[in-house]
């Protein structure tokens, strides 16, 4: 069993990759998405999104980081796979299931999922570009508008070179809503010979079990799960309890002292925000923490709120 900490544009940057391979037993990571559309980027844009370029692409304590590319043209998605590994990824992985509009209305992520035969060419040109001992991972959803394009898109797509497969078990107009239809990716994992990875709607350790028992799938994607419970993989993987809230407070200071004195302290208010509205899915003390730093919009004024729980 593997587990594979998720992309979230604008969420699950470095630091919070740091902080979450710090306390749990993650076997992989994947940045958020490099939008690649007419050009080849240069270098700091790989390394503002994947600072871990500069150690071997892995987080500090070690895991793995791979770098996802997202876009629609193959060619230059190959391009990019290409300079991403001259600068040291250890990997590549291409999304097709960004739901986001500002993605999808220029044919980007889950709009490609109306396209398989372009799904394929990317798969094609990527696997091409990329040395054959690194591996191309995509990640998809179920179709676009309603679920039922995945086995024609994951069988382009492996059938294009892409070594491993996340399945977001929903489509694009499900959205993020649930449920997520776990047992539809059986049939995928059933279709193909290359690894399958269950991702969408896994809260907890049991959810998890019933997440690869319905689809089959040993490994397992955390996204805004392991943001709702900052230890939910070491929950899963080794059986460790919950996060008790005290502990959580702490994580938010240590995760506040790092982002303050890193290159993203201009953000930290929002940041802290956007993270204590994924707590109050598993912290009820949460909510009332939410509502008192909702307002503030100084980073001094929120730490002191922070330091006197």
């Amino acid at each position: 069993m593997r587990l594979i900490l998720a992309p979230m544009e604008g969420v699950l940057d470095h630091l919070m990759r740091d902080l979450l391979t710090r306390i749990n037993p993650f076997d992989l990571c994947v940045t958020e998405f490099i939008r690649v559309v007419d050009m080849r980027l240069p270098p700091r844009v790989f390394h503002r999104l994947c600072p871990e370029l500069h150690q071997g692409c892995k987080t500090p304590v070690g895991t793995p980081v791979r770098i996802q590319l997202l876009g629609q043209d193959e060619n230059w998605l190959a391009e990019n796979a290409d300079q991403a590994c001259l600068l040291g990824a250890q990997g590549i992985d291409l999304n097709f299931g960004c739901p986001a509009k500002t993605v999808n209305k220029s044919r980007g992520g889950a709009a490609l999922l109306a396209d398989s035969e372009q799904l394929y060419r990317i798969a094609k040109a990527v696997r091409a570009a990329v040395p054959a001992h690194l591996p191309v991972s995509a990640k998809i959803r179920l179709g676009l508008e309603d679920r039922d394009s995945y086995l024609e898109n994951s069988q382009a797509l492996a059938a294009g070179g892409v070594t491993e497969l996340t399945v977001h078990a929903r489509s694009k107009k499900d959205g993020y809503r649930p449920p997520a239809y776990w047992p539809l990716v059986a049939n995928i994992r059933a279709a193909l010979t290359i690894p399958v990875i269950i991702n969408g709607e896994i809260w907890n350790a049991e959810q998890s079990k019933q997440a690869q028992a319905q689809s089959e799938c040993s490994d397992v994607m955390l996204g805004r799960g392991a943001l709702a419970l900052p230890n939910l993989a070491a929950t899963i993987k080794q059986g460790t309890p919950p996060m008790s809230w005290p502990e959580v407070v702490a994580l938010l200071l240590a995760y506040s002292a790092q982002e303050i004195a890193g290159d993203k302290g201009e953000y930290y208010p929002n940041r802290i925000k956007q993270w204590l509205s994924y707590l109050k899915i598993q912290y009820e003390p949460a909510h009332a923490l939410f509502g008192e730093i909702r307002t503030l919009k100084h980073t001094d004024d929120i730490r002191r709120l922070l330091a006197s729980l």
